[in-house]
């Protein structure tokens, strides 16, 4: 099952040009997946009756063609694949002349509510998103995990602020892009938008903790870590291209 919203594109989501900003296509991506599944009785609202939350794992997207303000996006997303206690979820976004703009995809985790632990996805949830497994944006069916580097160029350290926090207490997944622009040297940050990028989310971030974000440039990509202020715990990595 393929589910579809549309949204506009308005002044907070642009940047120079007047081109949509990638945290902005990463904002809708992530409101049309709370949709759909609130559509199919998992998700937000629901999510006190059924125990359980989705928590997102990975990013990888493309943008091919960056729509600008004011312009009106149609996106498609559905389920491609659900196992055990993950879900596989991708997406297109199209413009007012259906021209295909970005490609997605992501991974999520299934969790208790009241344990905090992984939950299964029992077969009567995995049935309701009507899986569509044939129907891949990217050709693998994993996204590829990004590889840490050896050594870094600079860093930055950056405390949680309530600001920053989500409705399950955690640093909101959109911030760690912020944080990696913030931590990338000033000409490598004014070669912005970047139209590929990837996030991989390792261990949730809470209010207070201070972080590391650690920036590295390899094999043409642009990479910055986050981990915990004494190094020991791996947060996100992301990947800039």
């Amino acid at each position: 099952m393929i589910y579809q919203e549309k949204f506009k594109i308005g002044l907070k989501d642009v940047w120079k040009g007047n081109e949509v900003s990638n945290k902005a296509i990463l904002e809708y991506l992530e409101d049309v997946a709370a949709y759909h599944s609130d559509s199919v009785g998992y998700g937000i609202n629901s999510s006190n009756e059924t125990g359980v939350t989705w928590i997102l794992l990975n990013w990888k997207v493309k943008v091919i063609k960056r729509p600008q303000y004011g312009q009106t996006l149609n996106i498609h997303t559905w389920s491609r694949g659900i196992l055990k206690c993950y879900a596989f979820r991708d997406f297109e976004v199209y413009d007012e002349n259906n021209n295909l703009c970005v490609i997605a995809t992501s991974k999520w985790l299934l969790i208790n509510n009241k344990t905090g632990k992984i939950a299964k996805i029992e077969e009567e949830m995995a049935k309701s998103y009507h899986s569509e497994t044939e129907k891949l944006v990217f050709p693998e069916k994993d996204i590829e995990k990004i590889k840490l580097p050896e050594n870094y160029e600079s860093q930055i350290v950056y405390q949680v602020k309530r600001k920053d926090i989500d409705i399950i207490g955690h640093m909101h997944n959109l911030y760690y892009l912020d944080l990696a622009y913030e931590a990338l040297p000033e000409e490598v940050y004014n070669q912005r938008p970047f139209d590929e990028f990837s996030i991989m989310y390792k261990k949730e971030i809470k209010l207070g903790e201070t972080v590391n974000c650690k920036y590295s440039k390899q094999e043409g990509k642009h990479i910055v870590v986050i981990e915990s202020k004494d190094g020991k715990t791996l947060n996100a990595v992301i990947e800039l291209k």
